[in-house]
């Protein structure tokens, strides 16, 4: 983190040369000289004035020249303190308003499940951002199994309905035998006078129990409902899908991760997930945005790259968080009101 006390003591000018050259890198991409950043500025002072800023804050770390180059660059540490004291925030737009409005609408959320939730957000942040949109998700304390019912498919084959806090859920699964319909109906009428309001991580453990018994000591009917719960339930303790990413492949457009060996890296965390996870875990707290630039995250994988996280919530508290991944020269002024209004949105549908 920056020396806020140390930037607070740099004169108006040098504060306005470096909101400049922040603002004109993101927008150009390349390092700016004294004299466009002269002009941009609008500041009355000579070309030797502002190179003698420029080189205070480059002793300073808050700038810093590319290889042999006239021009100057931010630092994390610029960036950091451009984005805590200078940076003015966009409003959005009315069409992507309109646009994050139009896909968490009344009609639409009837229709989804909290997963389909954050699919939407995470694509809608890519969308607008065209960057990376990441949200963890959801997982309740309490998960309630409020019912289970079996549907043949085929011989071995069969369709699970399992309702989980009062949101559907179907999968399928394959026996190693097959059940008529009449079994199946016998099963699911038996796990739901059982276990039906239970916590669903109560009922794992109950199975486990229950399987260890002889079959002697349990009737067929019994026999049958319990391994059929056993296998209905396998896929529910596993949290392989604790973060949904969508446009990671943006990235590869950014010139500042064009490496491919860095973008290998990059698609691997987002695969993997762990660091990601405990990364946007420690937003789950912020009031509001938060923003991770550089080797601020803690991950050397993310050293080239800014995360804008905020946190978001349902009926019972904040249940997780989203962002936008992308390089650090990022249009943060854009992107920091685009992943504050769409937390605000997902938390309202959450909620409904």
């Amino acid at each position: 983190m920056s020396d806020g006390q140390e930037f607070q003591d740099l004169s108006e000018r040098a504060q306005a040369l470096l909101k400049t050259l922040v603002e004109q890198y993101i927008h150009e991409g390349h390092p700016i000289g004294s004299r466009t950043l002269l002009e941009r500025s609008g500041l009355s002072a000579s070309s030797a004035t502002v190179r003698n800023v420029m080189s205070r804050l480059e002793k300073m770390g808050f700038i810093r020249a590319p290889h042999t180059s006239a021009g100057r660059i931010p630092t994390n540490l610029g960036y950091r303190c451009f984005v805590d004291t200078l940076l003015r925030v966009e409003p959005l737009q009315e069409g992507q308003i309109a646009r994050l409005k139009k896909d968490f609408d009344t009609e639409t959320r009837e229709a989804m499940s909290s997963m389909d939730m954050v699919k939407t957000a995470s694509t809608m942040l890519s969308g607008l951002t065209r960057l990376a949109g990441v949200v963890t998700v959801p997982h309740p304390e309490h998960a309630a199994l409020n019912r289970i019912e079996f549907v043949p498919l085929s011989e071995r084959k069969v369709l699970v309905i399992l309702v989980v806090n009062r949101e559907v859920e179907n999968r399928v699964v394959e026996l190693d035998r097959a059940f008529s319909e009449s079994e199946l109906r016998q099963a699911s009428n038996y796990l739901n006078e059982k276990f039906a309001g239970s916590d669903i991580a109560a009922v794992r453990r109950r199975i486990v129990r229950e399987l260890e018994k002889t079959r002697g000591d349990m009737d067929q009917l019994m026999a049958d409902a319990i391994l059929l719960a056993k296998n209905a339930l396998e896929k529910e303790s596993s949290h392989d899908d604790d973060i949904v990413v969508a446009g990671e492949t943006h990235l590869m457009e950014c010139e500042e991760l064009s490496d491919m060996e860095r973008l290998r890296a990059l698609f691997e965390a987002f695969s993997e997930q762990r660091d990601l996870l405990h990364l946007l875990d420690q937003s789950l707290s912020a009031q509001g945005v938060k923003i991770f630039i550089g080797e601020e995250s803690g991950y050397e994988l993310l050293e080239a790259c800014s995360v804008v996280t905020a946190p978001y919530s349902n009926d019972e508290g904040v249940v997780g968080v989203l962002a936008v991944i992308g390089p650090t020269r990022m249009a943060y002024e854009r992107v920091i009101p685009i992943v504050d209004i769409t937390s605000k949105f997902l938390s309202s549908a959450l909620k409904s």
